[in-house]
């Protein structure tokens, strides 16, 4: 770069009158934004392409290279080179290195949902980002329950699935669903998706309608649905929280602001505060959305063991709390997983659908995917039906619970949610910390996390966003390094820079 700011450069003509400019040095100032440094990074990437700094073709520097000049980790500016990536600003090139696209518009989504996989290089950092389930021989029993089925399969394999082909299938996930009050509900009430992203897609397809509909989501909601939502030109409208979640003066409020008539919620496990909602919120809940006429969508995926609950504290044993479909059957649609329980990349999920819509629910399905492969609902009813399932879901449980409880143990002397079974807790930092500065100082002493702000809605103000961050249960990952991953976090959390305004 030369003393008046312009780069210094050379050209070179590549096919298709493309120009790639090379040993190009680029140093943003992350100073001017807010939130963790990846993010920082990935909105100047943004910010410098749209303005001309950065021309189409021009390389940027190696990951290593601007990390060292930026006084960052490899991983902050590799994080922020894929959500470029991702956003459409930069092109990555094996072998030749990541250069700035070529103007274009940006269709589709955004953002990856998954960042990294189980063997991905992180140059021997913790992931503590996503929750991961132990490895208890699941894979065996997959395989196992596959070839029993491939083996009774016949011409089904040759043509499309009808409607009723995954009935069997249907009322496998029924039965292994009973554990839950969803209310009066039949296999005729279910439709079988790939996993529960795909199925907060499918009731969003479903239930909005208009041009630019509205999505009420807790004030903090998993990503995945903001996704959804975009995914059908919908936008999301965050509603206030509180330790039990959505609130129903906040959701009647935003309701009558915004004419929305869905609303988003995660009951049993709200993701990331793990909040919990009692029976009196969830019925005001419905009652909120019974006057303004809201479909109720329900993530339950994360739903801990009915059995027991834990909220930092002792243990206490609560009455079973009803789904918020079992208390209004009529406009509840409950989203569920094998993901979190048995395998993720089994790829299967279900929607109970409201009372008398089942129907529907399998219509927009096969128009949307031609439903699931006989190959898929043939292996999970073997599964299912083998209890197998219930003997892979009994020990992903015993080794979450014992990492859930290790963890909270480690971090007992801190500010922290969490539930028996549920594979992430809410750190509440102190005074002198800001959750995005915490994490880039648990990113330089290698252990990942989220910080609250990757949970606010894309592009709005969220008054009061928690100074937290939420740290997944990696089961990936051995029990030592993630027992010294949590120490880390301990010390930080005792030790905050203490100049930092608040």
């Amino acid at each position: 770069m030369t003393r008046d700011g312009s780069f210094k450069h050379t050209l070179k003509i590549i096919p298709r009158n493309c120009y790639i400019v090379t040993d190009t040095t680029w140093r943003p100032d992350l100073k001017q934004y807010d939130g963790p440094k990846f993010r920082a990074l990935s909105a100047a990437l943004r910010d410098d392409a749209r303005r001309g700094v950065l021309a189409p073709g021009t390389r940027l520097p190696a990951v290593r290279e601007l990390a060292w000049q930026l006084g960052v980790t490899p991983g902050t500016v590799a994080r922020a080179y894929q959500i470029a990536a991702a956003d459409g600003v930069i092109e990555s090139h094996v072998g030749r290195g990541s250069y700035v696209a070529r103007s274009k518009a940006r269709l589709g989504p955004l953002q990856p949902l998954v960042v990294t996989g189980p063997h991905e290089n992180l140059d021997g950092l913790i992931d503590m980002r996503s929750p991961q389930l132990p490895d208890v021989g699941q894979g065996e029993d997959i395989a196992s329950a596959a070839t029993k089925a491939v083996g009774q399969m016949g011409r089904e394999l040759l043509n499309y699935p009808t409607l009723t082909q995954d009935r069997p299938c249907r009322q496998a996930i029924l039965e292994w669903l009973s554990s839950r009050d969803l209310g009066p509900c039949g296999a005729d009430d279910i439709a079988l998706t790939h996993g529960g992203q795909n199925a907060l897609s499918l009731a969003l397809q479903i239930c909005l309608t208009g041009d630019r509909p509205k999505v009420l989501v807790e004030a903090l909601a998993y990503p995945g649905i903001r996704h959804a939502a975009r995914l059908c030109r919908g936008e999301v409208v965050p509603v206030e929280m509180d330790n039990q979640g959505m609130l129903p003066d906040a959701l009647d409020r935003a309701t009558r602001q915004s004419g929305a008539r869905v609303v988003c919620v995660m009951p049993s496990a709200q993701n990331p505060t793990v909040a919990r909602m009692g029976f009196d919120r969830r019925a005001e809940i419905v009652r909120v959305a019974r006057y303004h006429d809201l479909q109720m969508i329900e993530d339950d995926c994360f739903a801990g063991p009915p059995q027991r609950m834990q909220l930092g504290g002792p243990m206490m044993k609560p009455m079973p709390v009803p789904a918020l479909r079992a208390l209004a059957p009529e406009r509840g649609w409950h989203v569920a997983s094998l993901s979190k329980t048995i395998s993720a990349g089994l790829r299967l999920g279900a929607i109970v659908c409201p009372a008398g819509m089942g129907d529907s629910g399998r219509l927009a399905a096969q128009h949307s995917y031609f439903g699931l492969s006989p190959l898929v609902t043939a292996t999970v009813t073997e599964l299912l039906g083998s209890g197998a399932a219930d003997r892979i879901g009994t020990d992903v449980q015993k080794v979450i619970d014992d990492r859930v409880a290790a963890s909270a143990d480690i971090l007992r002397t801190t500010d922290l949610v969490w539930q028996p079974g549920v594979p992430f807790m809410w750190l509440r930092l102190p005074l002198g910390w800001r959750a995005s500065t915490f994490a880039r100082a648990a990113e330089a002493e290698g252990v990942l996390v989220r910080s609250a702000d990757e949970f606010a809605p894309v592009a709005q103000s969220v008054p009061g966003v928690p100074n937290a961050v939420r740290l997944a249960i990696n089961c990936g990952v051995e029990r030592a390094r993630l027992e010294k991953g949590l120490q880390v976090l301990a010390r930080l959390y005792h030790a905050p820079p203490g100049d930092l305004p608040v």
